[in-house]
Parts: structure tokens; C-alpha cells; sequence
């Protein structure tokens, strides 16, 4: 789901980069990816960012939302922030009602890799698997802290239901974020009343910056979490993308052989970290 500030370059002076564009350069830089694009729904939340996709011929959908501007950057926790990602999960529960199984993902996430070669998506022993922030052990313990930018869903009575009971509080959730009150739902044993089947991620395979894969043969997606705004977001991902491309360029050297994990490494996510210290907004 992009608007104008995630998809149109006028938007912001310091870059030339939008998110989206990152984004779509992940999958032709990922590997075994790029027919992954040919089913990649991109859900635009203005016609500025409904342009922008067309433009660039991939599969857009035009969210109409009466009454509600969501064209320019919502900072992280501001009220326009909150509505947009509750105006997200309302369509997504719509999906659900129409029996797609999906993967929802975050305009900000890297596709380094194909994600169906990790996620269990052969059979329906599992209903939701969700990103974390970071990663404790073990996939199946309701202690981690979700992170509701990338995760891959079912459709069925169970999942149509966690989703319905997801969004029906929404009005009584004021300051909360939606993945907040998720979080909450599950903490309040939503999951067993429910009987879901929910993995949480290995964050080694769906990674972050509140949290780095540490195997570069493993990690699959890359997400600007713990990241303010959008301009350290698309500087820090493009070190990413760089990382990335510096991976590729040694591991096709196999005269480095054992001595690759000590080639490559990931650079500190330093304008994500500063994005905290600049803004009061």
C-alpha cells in the first residue's frame, strides 16, 4: 500500500529515489524474484501514487477513502499514521473475505529472495505467519513483538475472524497504531480461543533494522523497521541493496569458499538511527 509521499519523487527534495522504486528494484536484484512481479498487487492510496503505477505497468488498485487525505508523508504515530494503517487492515480483511491467501508486505521491505521457499505455504497447517522484530527462539512462542509489515495469511473462518475482531477495535483503541492492538489480542490469548496456527518469522530469514540476519545465504526480506522517517528509510535501504549487490559480487567469486561470511556484512542503518534524534514532530 503506497501514497504520493512513498511513490512520487517532488515529494521529497534530498532524494531522487522514491520507496517505491527501491522496493521494485528488490525484486530485480533478488534472486528468483523478478516473476514474482507479475503477482504483486500494488494498492494506492491516491492518485498520485495510482499514477506512478500505471506508469510503471505493474498491477494497481486505487483505494478510495472518502474524507481523508492521505497523500503526503504520516509520520511514525501521528493520527493520519494510525488512520492510514487501520484504513490497510480494512481492506486487507475484505481480501480475506474473498478467499485469497496472501502476502502482505510493507513498501519499505527488500525482496532479496524468493519468501515461498521458507514460509510453509504447501499446506494449511498454519494460518498466519507474521514478521517480529526480533527474533527469541522459538517460532511458535506468543512472546515476540509482531511487526505487521510483512506477513502471510490464510483465508479461512479462523483468520476472516482474528481479522474482524482486529478491526472491530479500532474505535477503542485511540494512540494505539493497529499493530499495537494486534499485539495486544494476542497477548490477551486471542490464538488459542481462536485455534489459529501462527509462525512467527526467524528474523535470520525475514530480517529488519531493529534486528540483522546474520547469514546473507539465508536472508530472504529486509524491512526499514525501527526507522522514522522516509528519507533515512531510503538512504539506509539503499546501503542495503549495496550490501546486497556486494554479497552477489563476492559470492560469485568460489575462490573465497569458507572465507565469504567474513567478506560481507551488513552497514549500520546510521540515518534510521539519527531519524529518532531529528525529528520532535
Amino acid at each position: 500500500m503506497v501514497n504520493k509521499a512513498y511513490a512520487d519523487q517532488d515529494m521529497n527534495e534530498f532524494t531522487d529515489t522514491t520507496m517505491l522504486d527501491l522496493f521494485i528494484s528488490s525484486f530485480w536484484l533478488g534472486e528468483g524474484t523478478r516473476h514474482l512481479l507479475d503477482h504483486l498487487l500494488i494498492v494506492a492510496a491516491d492518485r498520485a501514487a495510482f499514477d506512478r503505477c500505471m506508469f510503471l505497468r505493474l498491477n494497481c488498485f486505487r483505494l478510495e477513502t472518502e474524507g481523508v487525505d492521505f497523500e503526503g508523508e504520516k509520520m511514525y504515530m501521528s493520527e493520519d499514521f494510525i488512520k492510514m494503517m487501520w484504513r490497510r487492515t480494512s481492506f486487507l480483511l475484505e481480501v480475506l473475505k474473498r478467499g485469497y491467501n496472501f502476502v502482505f508486505t510493507d513498501t519499505d521491505i527488500m525482496w532479496l529472495r524468493n519468501p515461498f521457499k521458507v514460509l510453509n505455504n504447501n499446506t494449511d497447517d498454519e494460518d498466519l505467519q507474521i514478521s517480529t522484530d526480533r527474533y527469541l527462539g522459538n517460532p511458535w512462542s506468543e512472546r515476540h513483538y509482531i511487526n505487521t509489515g510483512f506477513y502471510f495469511v490464510r483465508s479461512n473462518n479462523k483468520t476472516i475472524s482474528l481479522f474482524e475482531t482486529w478491526y472491530g477495535m479500532k474505535d477503542n483503541s485511540t494512540g494505539q497504531k493497529e499493530q499495537d492492538v494486534l499485539q495486544d489480542l494476542i497477548s490477551q490469548g486471542i490464538i488459542t480461543q481462536l485455534n489459529l496456527r501462527v509462525r512467527f518469522m526467524d528474523t535470520n530469514y525475514f530480517s529488519g533494522f531493529c534486528q540483522d540476519s546474520r547469514d546473507f545465504w539465508a536472508v530472504t526480506t529486509v524491512h526499514a523497521n525501527c526507522c522514522r522517517s522516509i528519507v533515512a528509510k531510503i538512504a539506509d535501504l539503499r546501503t542495503v541493496l549495496r550490501d546486497w549487490k556486494r554479497f552477489k559480487r563476492v559470492a560469485s567469486n568460489s575462490s573465497l569458499g569458507a572465507n565469504l561470511t567474513t567478506s560481507v556484512w551488513w552497514s549500520d542503518h546510521y540515518q534510521c538511527h539519527m531519524s529518532w534524534r531529528k525529528s520532535t514532530n
